[in-house]
């Protein structure tokens, strides 16, 4: 139980500090929030709770101005409206209705699917029988939104005769620079999100407000995140476990690929009320939230977790436990293989980054309950 408690309370004070519970971004000072711009007056902030990477302030006239750590600023001008003189050359101008994005940013979907916003996305960097959320695959199965090519290979002439008005890339795009500075050449603008850097679950969750800033559809990401935000309390309201949890893959080279103890992944192992059995593992300094350890090494440090959860997400979902076996014989002598505490995540689970709550309920009910359920929303047991 005191290990439980004991991760718990780091990560709070990790949160705390870092100006995760309800402080505003240690990127721009109060000044900068709260000045106004060439032509427009500062209104209000938008509040944030668990995202640390971008920030959205409010000025008269419903103009809106979104500043992503490392990577810009984004004035969002209404319909009808006109272009404040005098900005700033480092703020990108976003001219509303957004109708016609090439969205690249495989993780953006399911926040734009949440907040009814599919129909202002028309150009995919993700091919259609990659798609795990249905929404999304459908509409590529109808045509509504087309393959535009990979961040590093994108169809420039599709691309500007479908009239796109914006580009939402992932990091990926600053291994191929070139393609952000085309796609700036032609005068779309281009919008590199960096929810990934998000130590929070729901910190990435939450950027779905920012994107319901360029579809005027703040009220209904506020609604759909505050659901996940409730479902995140309920569980935190409950007693932490003593139970340890080993969160990992292994590689095509023999590789077992694991989470860093500050990633995302064990902070929801951690605020479902267990403990990652990793507490103090990878360095701070590189951004990688995963890294690979020899089975050897693996097999030493997690041998004794009371739970496994495997994660398919990059080589496939597992049938059943002899698959797991298959994979590296050391596996049969850990406690959960044992014991029966082996699951493993299904495929949709990094796309739904609405549904972080939910994969941390899932994660709370198998460590909690006696006889839980063999599937859960995004995990499920091999027998």
């Amino acid at each position: 139980m005191e290990r439980g408690k004991t991760a718990r309370a780091l990560l709070l004070a990790g949160l705390l500090l870092a100006g995760g519970i309800g402080l505003k971004c240690e990127y721009a000072s109060a000044e900068e929030r709260t000045s106004d711009l060439p032509g427009l007056t500062y209104d209000h902030s938008m509040e944030l709770i668990y995202a640390q990477n971008f920030s959205v302030d409010y000025y008269e006239g419903e103009y809106a101005l979104i500043t992503i750590k490392d990577g810009g600023r984004f004035l969002v001008v209404p319909e009808g409206a006109a272009i404040p003189e005098g900005l700033d050359p480092d703020i990108v101008t976003i001219q509303q209705p957004v109708q016609e994005i090439y969205l690249v940013a495989a993780a953006a979907m399911d926040l734009f699917r949440a907040v009814d916003g599919l129909g202002a996305i028309g150009l995919s960097g993700t091919q259609e029988d990659s798609w795990y959320i249905p929404e999304a695959r459908e509409a590529m199965e109808q045509g509504e939104i087309l393959y535009a090519g990979k961040y590093s290979a994108p169809d420039y002439e599709l691309i500007l005769k479908e009239g796109c008005d914006l580009a939402i890339e992932s990091t990926m795009i600053y291994h191929t620079p070139e393609v952000k500075e085309k796609l700036e050449e032609f005068g779309i603008p281009v919008l590199v999100e960096n929810s990934s850097y998000e130590s929070h679950p729901l910190g990435r969750t939450e950027w779905m407000k920012l994107y319901a800033v360029l579809l005027d559809k703040e009220e209904q990401a506020e609604a759909v995140f505050e659901k996940q935000a409730e479902k995140l309390k309920a569980v935190e309201s409950e007693e932490e476990t003593d139970k340890t949890v080993a969160f990992f893959y292994i590689s095509s080279n023999g590789y077992a690929n694991v989470r860093k103890s500050g990633d995302y992944v064990s902070k929801m192992i951690d605020l479902a009320g267990g403990a990652y059995i990793f507490q103090d593992l990878g360095d701070t300094e590189n951004a990688l939230s995963t890294m690979n350890m020899q089975m050897e090494e693996f097999y030493a440090g997690a041998k004794e977790a009371d739970y496994i959860i495997y994660n398919s997400t990059i080589d496939g979902e597992l049938q059943d436990l002899q698959g797991l076996l298959g994979k590296n014989p050391l596996l049969k002598d850990f406690k959960a293989v044992k014991e029966g505490q082996v699951w493993c995540t299904t495929q949709n689970l990094y796309q739904e980054t609405t549904s972080l709550a939910d994969m941390i309920v899932d994660i709370h009910t198998i460590l909690t309950e006696e006889e839980p359920e063999d599937q859960q929303n995004f995990i499920y047991r091999l027998k």
